[in-house]
């Protein structure tokens, strides 16, 4: 993939509304991460989410950022972000 021209970023409300739920430090550090995904989103713990088409998941820590790609209009959509527990997956 041509990582020269960055992608789109598009956070979904639902992110900022969990964020505001747990510790500063946490939300901060998944700030960082969820904001440096249009730079590179093949970078860092990701997997490509099974019996999804474009979904893809980055660890952070305990926490999962659940993002989908699409390379046609070169977006990305973070959607959710989940404290890794027996239901997350």
């Amino acid at each position: 993939m041509n990582f020269e021209k960055n992608w789109i970023l598009q956070i979904d409300p639902v992110v900022y509304k969990f964020l505001k739920k747990i510790p500063r430090h946490d939300a901060g550090r998944i700030l960082i991460v969820i904001e440096s995904l249009p730079k590179n989103p093949f970078f860092g713990d990701i997997q490509k989410m099974k019996g999804e088409k474009d979904t893809w998941r980055r660890r952070i820590g305990a926490f999962r950022i659940f993002y989908e790609m699409i390379a046609a209009e070169k977006t990305i959509h973070a959607y959710k972000v989940e404290r890794r527990g027996s239901k997350t997956y």
